[in-house]
Parts: C-alpha cells; sequence; structure tokens
C-alpha cells in the first residue's frame, strides 16, 4: 500500500519569512498612506506631512527611508537655498499603489457586509 504524497508547500520556511516581513513593512500604519498619497505627484517632505495628516515628522522621516531603501520612492535634492526635497514614487512605488487602492476599493465594496458579520458573530458571542 502506498501512501499518497503531501503536495509540496508553495514557499519554503525561509521565503515565507522574507514574505511576512515585507507584509509587516507594507501593512504598518503609515506606508500605504503615504504610498497613496504620492501616486499623482512628487510632493515635498511638509506638502507630504500636510496630506497624510496625523504622522510626525520622525515617522514620516523612517517611512521615507524605508520606501526609499525598498524602492519604492525616489528622493530628490534641488540645488536650491535652502535645498528642496521632493519625494516621488518609482515604477515599483506606483505598482504598489495600484493594489493598495484595489484593496481599498475591496474594502469600500464589502464593508457593510463584513459589519454585519461582525454584528451576528459578537451578538453570538455575547450569548
Amino acid at each position: 500500500m502506498t501512501v499518497p504524497s503531501r503536495p509540496a508547500p508553495a514557499h519554503e520556511p525561509g521565503e515565507c519569512r522574507q514574505l511576512a516581513g515585507m507584509l509587516s513593512r507594507i501593512g504598518d500604519r503609515w506606508t500605504l498612506p503615504v504610498v497613496v498619497s504620492l501616486r499623482e505627484e512628487a510632493l515635498r517632505f511638509n506638502q507630504l506631512r500636510r496630506v497624510v495628516g496625523g504622522i510626525s515628522q520622525q515617522m514620516l522621516t523612517r517611512t521615507l527611508r524605508a520606501l526609499e531603501r525598498d524602492g519604492m520612492v525616489r528622493r530628490t535634492v534641488h540645488p536650491t537655498v535652502p535645498p528642496q526635497v521632493e519625494y516621488a514614487l518609482t515604477t515599483l512605488g506606483i505598482s504598489l499603489a495600484a493594489e493598495a487602492l484595489r484593496i481599498g476599493s475591496w474594502i469600500q465594496a464589502h464593508r457593510d457586509e463584513i459589519d454585519a458579520h461582525r454584528q451576528r458573530y459578537d451578538d453570538a458571542a455575547a450569548g
């Protein structure tokens, strides 16, 4: 008698950790709002801070550095006095913004349904 073989896992453990790390980065509180805010045009730091709203200067700096490191944002320093710095999405960042907008649209389309499921679940759990 032969034992049926199990299908190979979709991802190796190391690859899963790498995917989880990237999902954690993308899913943090500020990455997607920053990326979506840059989708139409390059913005200077303070413009971006106003558009995103509620983000501290330190957190915006950290988020932009991480996005630049990941190749999603391009930082351009203009040789003026004082220097002006603009942030723009790269091709990779544009593709992330498109996916973020798709997920946002899905959430909006299903928000009422999800809320109804949550309410039924909470009602049943309460007794």
